[in-house]
């Protein structure tokens, strides 16, 4: 339906189709003539508001010239599955793709990020990646490990950008002192963690042991927010085999005031430093 909320996938399809016409140097006027509709309905498409069918979308790929057929047959395998609920990525694969996950964390202009055990990816070392992604009883080869792990790290040259997104990140103090990879691994990271809380975008807050019992004793999870008003906000909660997303007003707004709620109970910045400094010398 055209008022339904775009899903994960229909909101790739829109933003790939965004991104060829304009390398193409088309605008959405002769996009629509080329497939023979009104105008508007290529900025609903380009907005995620409406889907497209496999024979319009072959169509402007062939006007963008795009014909790599490795793109196009994944343009036309998001498409196909843009209908599907795009809140979940069905556990049985043996390796699920993280690219929504990936693509959110580019696209966003607020993540928020709640860690119950680890430090956020977007603010690990990679001696510590290592150790999380190879931790037992991990089947990853060796390669594997390294190619995810230059994966990870590749996704921190958002901190590089012009505009980088805004990002608040609550750690508990029990994810501080996890002596992931190892004492000096983890001096290295904490190291890391009071850098990155300097970045004029970033924001860290923790959580202190003695806080007792709070809203996010259920698990970790992020929530992005984007620039684009017609993309409501998207919770996602990473798990063994994949990645859950949420993306109605009712589970977004339980995540929001769950994040607030655990704001107001983290230390200050200034005091969060501090202890993440008295952790890394206790090592």
């Amino acid at each position: 339906m055209a008022g339904a909320r775009p899903t994960v996938r229909r909101r790739r399809v829109a933003a790939k189709l965004v991104e060829f016409r304009e390398r193409a140097g088309k605008s959405p006027q002769e996009a629509a003539e080329r497939i023979g509709c009104h105008r508007t309905k290529i900025n609903k498409i380009e907005n995620a508001r409406l889907g497209i069918s496999l024979g319009e979308l072959r169509d402007l790929l062939r006007f963008y010239e795009v014909d790599e057929p490795a793109v196009v047959d994944d343009m036309v395998s998001l498409a196909q599955r843009s209908r599907e609920p795009g809140w979940v990525q069905r556990a049985g694969l043996a390796r699920p793709s993280f690219t929504d996950f990936i693509d959110y964390e580019k696209s966003a202009d607020y993540i928020r990020s709640y860690q119950s055990n680890l430090i956020a990816g977007l603010l690990q070392t990679p001696e510590y990646a290592r150790a999380v992604l190879s931790a037992p009883p991990s089947t990853l080869g060796h390669e594997e490990v390294e190619a995810l792990v230059e994966s990870r790290i590749k996704r921190q040259e958002v901190w590089e950008c012009a505009d980088p997104p805004r990002m608040c990140v609550i750690e508990t103090e029990a994810a501080l002192r996890l002596q992931v990879g190892g004492r000096q691994a983890m001096r290295k990271q904490l190291e890391h963690l009071e850098s990155m809380a300097e970045h004029p975008s970033v924001e860290v807050q923790v959580i202190p042991d003695r806080a007792g019992a709070h809203a996010g004793l259920s698990g970790s999870f992020v929530l992005f927010g984007f620039p684009n008003p017609t993309y409501s906000d998207v919770v996602c909660i990473e798990h063994r085999t994949g990645t859950l997303y949420m993306e109605t007003q009712e589970e977004t707004a339980e995540y929001t005031l769950i994040f607030d709620s655990l704001r107001s109970i983290a230390l200050s910045p200034g005091d969060s430093l501090d202890l993440i400094a008295q952790v890394r010398q206790d090592l």
